[in-house]
C-alpha cells in the first residue's frame, strides 16, 4: 500500500500549541472555541485521581476518556464496537489514547491477533511485517467503510506528574511499500515504514506503536485532591443529578450480540450452505445475496423472549452509516434474521463489513482475520433497532454471562466484553 497523505494533524495548518494556548485546529484549540468543556471534565475528573492511586499522576481511565471526548464534542462513540477507531467526529475517525508518559515517547498496543496467533508463530521476519501490515490495514480501511470515515487521527492524553498533555498524530494506513528496518526482538519483531516504529510480541500476538510526544503538547494542569472522599460526600449532600442506570449495558433488554458462525464438534465454523453463506445452499437457486443472521434459541430466544418483535413481524435495522433496512424474524421458531429485500443485509454485511465478493464464501479465517466474527443489535425503541459490528469473541463472551445467570441491572456489561482495553485503536 503507496504512502497515504493521512499521516498528517488533524486539519491543514494544524499549527502549535504553546502551554497556555492549543493549537486552533487541534482538538484542545476546537475546545477552547466552544468555551473549554473538553478541558474542565478532564481536569475534574483527574482530580479524584486519590480515589485510584496515591501516584502524583493523574489518573484517567480510558473508558471516561472516551465519553468525556464524545460528550464534549458530540462525537459518535464507536468504542462499543471495537473497530480501528473509538469515535467519529463529522468524517474524521479518533483514535483515543491516554498513557503515562515519563519520556518523551510510548509503545502502545493498536492491534491484537489473538485467533491468528498459529498462523503468524510461521512468519517471521519481512514477511511477518508485511502480513502483520496487511491484517492492520485491513481492520482501518473495513472500519473505515462501516462509518463512512474519510480520514483518521489520533487524539492522546499523556499523563505526567501534575499535567495531562493533550496532542494529535497520524492515524494512517502502514505504509507496505516502505517497511524498512526489520528486526528480531526478544519478544518478536520491530520494523519501521517511514513514518512510525512498530513492534509485535509474539506471546500476546500484539502489534504495537511507538507514540512521541511533541515538545508543544498543550498542557493541562491538575491539582489531585488531597482528601477525594470528603469532596464525594460533599457533592452527595448537594442536589445534583441523580445516578444514572448504565441502561446501555443490559443484555437481552437493550441489546444482544448474534454470531456470525456456528459449532462444529464444539468448534466455531462458518458453514458453507447456511447462515452468511445461505446464498450457497443446495436446492432452488439463490441470489448472492441471500443471507440470514442466526438467532440462537439457548442465549437469545429462550433467554430474552421479548427482545425481539414475534416471528415475520417486520422491523426498523439501522446501520452505522445510516441505512435502514426493513427486517424480521423468520424460519421455524423465529431462528433467522433477515431483510427485505434480503439483499439489503448481504450489501452491509458481506460487501461492505466483510468486502467479500459475490459468490465468495465467508470462512472462520476470514473473519478472525478481519476481527469480526458477531454483531450487535441494539433496541432503540419498539419496532426500531441498529445493527454494528462486534468485538472478537463478543457471543462467546455474551453467552458467557448469559448462561452463567443475567447480571445485576446496571451492571457495565460493556466492560465486561471488553476487559483490559480495545484491540481496534488500542489503548
Amino acid at each position: 500500500m503507496a504512502k497515504n497523505t493521512e499521516e498528517t494533524p488533524l486539519f491543514p495548518g494544524f499549527g502549535e500549541s504553546t502551554s497556555k494556548a492549543p493549537a486552533p485546529n487541534s482538538f484542545a484549540g476546537i475546545d477552547r472555541l466552544r468555551g473549554g468543556g473538553y478541558e474542565k471534565l478532564l481536569r475534574a475528573f483527574a482530580r479524584f485521581s486519590g480515589l485510584f492511586s496515591e501516584s502524583p499522576t493523574p489518573y484517567l481511565y480510558y473508558r471516561a476518556a472516551e465519553n468525556i471526548f464524545c460528550k464534549s464534542f458530540g462525537a459518535e462513540n464507536l468504542s462499543r464496537s471495537d473497530t480501528a477507531f473509538d469515535a467519529k467526529y463529522d468524517n474524521i475517525g479518533v483514535g483515543l489514547k491516554t498513557f503515562l508518559a515519563p519520556k518523551s515517547d510510548s509503545v502502545e498496543k493498536v492491534a491484537e491477533f489473538n485467533r491468528l496467533a498459529k498462523e503468524l508463530a510461521l512468519l517471521d521476519g519481512l514477511p511477518l511485517a508485511l502480513r502483520l501490515a496487511e491484517l492492520r490495514n485491513n481492520r482501518v480501511a473495513m472500519a473505515k467503510r462501516i462509518y463512512g470515515i474519510e480520514k483518521g487521527v489520533y487524539h492522546i492524553v499523556a499523563r505526567r506528574p501534575g499535567e495531562l498533555l493533550l496532542f494529535e498524530t497520524g492515524y494512517g494506513f502502514i505504509d507496505t511499500e516502505n517497511i524498512r528496518g526489520v528486526k528480531r526482538t526478544s519478544a518478536g519483531i520491530s520494523f519501521r515504514d517511514g513514518e512510525n516504529e512498530y513492534f509485535f510480541n509474539r506471546s500476546k500476538s500484539t502489534l504495537y506503536r511507538r507514540f512521541r510526544i511533541p515538545a508543544d503538547a498543550y498542557s493541562i494542569k491538575v491539582e489531585i485532591l488531597d482528601d477525594p472522599y470528603d469532596a464525594l460526600l460533599g457533592l452527595s449532600q448537594g442536589e445534583g443529578p441523580g445516578s444514572a442506570s448504565s441502561k446501555d449495558s443490559v443484555p437481552g433488554e437493550n441489546y444482544v450480540i448474534l454470531p456470525l458462525y456456528g459449532y462444529r464438534r464444539g468448534e466455531r465454523t462458518v458453514f458453507p450452505k447456511s447462515g452468511i453463506n445461505q446464498w450457497n445452499a443446495s436446492g432452488r437457486r439463490r441470489d448472492p445475496g441471500e443471507v440470514y443472521l442466526r438467532v440462537p434459541g439457548k442465549e437469545i430466544r429462550n433467554a430474552f423472549p421479548d427482545f425481539f418483535p414475534g416471528r415475520d413481524e417486520p422491523f426498523l435495522l439501522s446501520t452505522p452509516t445510516g441505512e435502514e433496512l426493513s427486517a424480521k424474524l423468520c424460519q421455524e421458531d423465529g431462528k433467522a434474521l433477515m431483510t427485505n429485500p434480503n439483499k439489503a443485509l448481504s450489501d452491509w454485511l458481506l460487501r461492505k463489513v466483510l468486502r467479500l465478493r459475490e459468490k465468495e464464501p465467508a470462512t472462520m479465517g476470514k473473519l478472525d482475520a478481519l476481527g469480526v466474527d458477531s454483531v450487535r443489535v441494539d433496541k432503540l425503541e419498539e419496532g426500531h433497532y441498529s445493527i454494528d459490528v462486534a468485538e472478537p469473541d463478543a457471543f462467546e463472551k455474551f453467552k458467557k454471562l448469559v448462561l452463567s445467570g443475567a447480571p445485576e441491572p446496571f451492571v457495565n456489561l460493556d466492560e465486561k466484553i471488553s476487559p483490559g482495553g480495545k484491540t481496534g485503536a488500542g489503548r
